[in-house]
């Protein structure tokens, strides 16, 4: 009996736990940002994809892009991140930008699109959106070659 009470003492502060730090992103976040860091729809990688891209941001973290080509554009995007939701919502929200543009369209995308997309970023985040773009501009610089020697 005492285990039980002492494991539901646990959940209910491990509850408490994630209702504050729920509240203190609303603050911090748009809802677009903590959606995107909390459920990334297009995390994963893509077995041999025609662009991939890896790059380092100045905070440490690394993030990888994979592309699926189609002839015309970028049938499939996925991202892998070791980052912080900042990174993760950048990855996400710009794995599905990308999806259906050509890569001359992609290539265009700046990290400010990105950031708006998201309905903004604190401004010690913005260099998520700088290394989101980055990789994905490593990434289309491969694929294009791939497009490139399939013509």
């Amino acid at each position: 009996m005492e285990h039980q009470v002492g494991n539901f003492e646990f959940d209910r502060v491990v509850d408490e736990l994630q209702k504050q730090i729920i509240a203190q992103e609303r603050e911090i976040f748009s809802a677009k940002v903590i959606e995107h860091a909390h459920h990334p729809t297009n995390f994963g990688r893509i077995e041999e994809p025609d662009g991939y891209g890896t790059c380092q941001g100045e905070c440490g973290d690394m993030m990888e892009i994979y592309l699926r080509l189609n002839g015309v554009g970028i049938e499939e995007a996925k991202f892998v991140t070791d980052g912080c939701g900042p990174s993760l919502a950048c990855g996400n929200m710009l794995s599905r930008m990308v999806e259906g543009l050509s890569l001359e369209e992609a290539s265009r995308i700046r990290p400010e699109d990105l950031i708006v997309a998201l309905d903004g970023l604190p401004e010690e985040s913005e260099h998520c959106a700088a290394l989101a773009v980055s990789t994905l501009r490593e990434a289309i610089a491969s694929g294009g070659a791939v497009v490139e020697s399939k013509t």
